[in-house]
């Protein structure tokens, strides 16, 4: 039978950053058709096994799309498996947001259902909150309810992605609770039987926070006793992260358009310098002060794309190190001075005993930094 053809007019649109679900679909179809027949926990589209395979790689059918040991994986999963939910701490950049699309995308097929938290966040951005026309016109009920992904996660028996937890004031984090333990949701508003929302199975949450916040709205003692925690370590491997940069930062160069890509020998130079700066201490094992800036893998392939881009439109003599220093002082150290004059020191102490035309490029590129 021929293949449908799809008219330029009903193509879908270009995304600039689809999904999880979307980005993955085949494998994710795949892993789902071989899955036919193998025991599942209630709600879930992947077996755990499959789960493992989509996120690490299995050889075959899917490629790795996050970098840590099976260990943490595995214990990821199965806390999802059970009544607890899972926190996914770690430094910034450290691939937490990605494990929860990824875990979300494989075991619910939808990893949208997300709550982003910041001081702003309210229970209206977690529970649901009101259709006002509705309302005045109705009264309380399921018609004049705005459901938010904490009510769609437990009516579709989804599960529900809460970043950056700790950024919200304790008494909004504490809005799981109930939802946590009781594995409800009440809305008093509206009477009868649709007052209680009780979760579907295959509801769980997935809540990632930064260490680097913490202190600012520490949890409660009885939120945190909700959730099963597994720390995120920066990629221990350099060759892992260097591959994880040049992959990431080839990605979003081509989805803008630039053909360009980091050479091999500015890729390795930014890797190993935001290596030994996030651990404050050089190759040699000289100390360093230690850098208000995460240095992290994330702000690595920032750093990677911004130098390329600068380099495509406004240089005709191609790419160099001073590129990389001047993206740094943007993408990565942004309003930091002290974090400048870091910078200064380690190029002073590290780079200048370097060999390689790219060290030498991002020594003689220095002088930004005064």
């Amino acid at each position: 039978m021929a293949k449908a053809t799809r008219s330029a007019d009903s193509a879908p649109p270009k995304l600039q950053r689809p999904p999880a679900e979307v980005l993955y679909q085949d494998e994710l179809a795949a892993l789902a058709a071989a899955d036919a027949a193998r025991p599942k926990p209630p709600g879930w589209r992947l077996a755990p096994a499959s789960v493992l395979a989509f996120i690490l790689g299995d050889g075959q059918r899917c490629q790795p799309k996050f970098v840590g040991s099976r260990a943490i994986v595995e214990t990821c999963i199965v806390s999802l498996a059970t009544s607890r939910g899972l926190m996914l701490v770690g430094e910034p950049g450290t691939a937490k947001s990605w494990l929860s699309e990824l875990l979300a995308a494989a075991i619910a097929g939808d990893s949208t259902l997300t709550i982003q938290g910041s001081a702003g966040t309210t229970d209206d951005h977690i529970r649901y909150s009101w259709n006002y026309a509705l309302l005045l016109s109705e009264g309380p009920g399921i018609r004049s309810l705005v459901p938010a992904p904490m009510y769609r996660g437990m009516r579709d028996g989804s599960l529900v992605r809460f970043e950056e937890i700790t950024r919200c004031p304790i008494e909004v984090q504490d809005t799981l609770l109930s939802m946590l333990s009781d594995r409800v949701l009440h809305v008093p508003e509206i009477p009868g039987d649709e007052r209680a929302l009780y979760a579907r199975p295959g509801f769980n949450v997935i809540a990632t926070a930064n260490i680097r916040d913490r202190g600012v709205n520490e949890m409660s003692a009885a939120l945190k006793r909700r959730f099963n925690f597994v720390t995120i370590p920066p990629i221990p491997d350099i060759g892992d992260e260097l591959a994880v940069v040049r992959r990431e930062s080839d990605h979003a160069l081509a989805s803008a358009g630039i053909p360009q890509r980091l050479p091999e020998d500015l890729a390795e130079v930014l890797v190993t310098a935001f290596r030994e700066l996030r651990r404050a201490q050089t190759g040699d094992g000289q100390a360093l002060e230690p850098m208000t800036t995460a240095m992290s893998t994330a702000e690595a392939v920032a750093v990677a794309v911004a130098a390329v881009t600068r380099a495509a439109y406004f240089t005709s003599g191609g790419l160099h190190g001073g590129h990389l220093l001047d993206a740094m002082l943007g993408t990565a150290f942004k309003d930091v001075p002290e974090d400048r004059k870091r910078l200064s020191h380690y190029l002073q102490v590290s780079a200048k005993h370097r060999k390689g035309r790219a060290w030498e490029q991002l020594l003689a590129a220095r002088t930004v930094l005064d």
